[in-house]
């Protein structure tokens, strides 16, 4: 019996990408938007970015966002015995699309704790988002505008506008989400 190697954690694996493209962190960060800071700390493994941030990191590297995520979600499988992965304190994801490569459009089931708030960096990406709640009551802040949404609501929204998504009830959220991105 073979031990399978282990891929390093997703943080290292960007830095060594970033790294092998011979590209700066300033470089990266006006490709996605992103703080330089704050990439620094999900390569060095401090944070652990959204799904969001993650596509963006992948597009500015060039590489293929479903592999990424991929094996991310095969290290959280082993780790958590979970069929998705953590993200942030509040926030897990599974996603629905893992052979959609080089497909603009990917598809995810989010899940959120009661009463929290994504921490970390607004969302804005390229392209457009498609949220539809489960479960649970949700405050999606698009831009300045709020919106509540309950079981059975949705929202459509330009993606590239700065967004926010908050669990406002006492119950754990689940979404349905679908980015498409360019």
């Amino acid at each position: 019996m073979t031990a399978r190697k282990k891929s390093p954690p997703i943080g290292k694996r960007l830095l060594k990408l970033r790294r092998g493209k011979k590209l700066t962190l300033k470089q990266v960060a006006n490709e996605t938007g992103l703080a330089p800071t704050y990439i620094s700390k999900v390569e060095k493994g401090e944070i652990t970015p959204p799904v969001s941030a993650l596509l963006q990191l992948s597009r500015a590297l060039e590489i293929d966002s479903s592999t990424l995520l991929a094996q991310e979600k095969q290290r959280a499988t082993k780790k958590y015995g979970e069929d998705y992965q953590k993200r942030t304190d509040d926030y897990t994801y599974e996603t629905l699309t893992p052979e959609a490569r080089n497909k603009h459009l990917k598809a995810f089931r989010i899940f959120i704790d009661p009463k929290s708030v994504h921490k970390g960096v607004s969302y804005q990406h390229a392209g457009e988002e498609f949220q539809y709640v489960l479960k649970g009551k949700v405050e999606v802040t698009v831009g300045e505008n709020k919106n509540v949404l309950e079981p059975g609501d949705s929202l459509h929204f330009n993606s590239a506008i700065v967004h926010k998504l908050k669990n406002i009830s006492s119950e754990k959220a689940e979404l349905l989400v679908v980015l498409f991105t360019p």
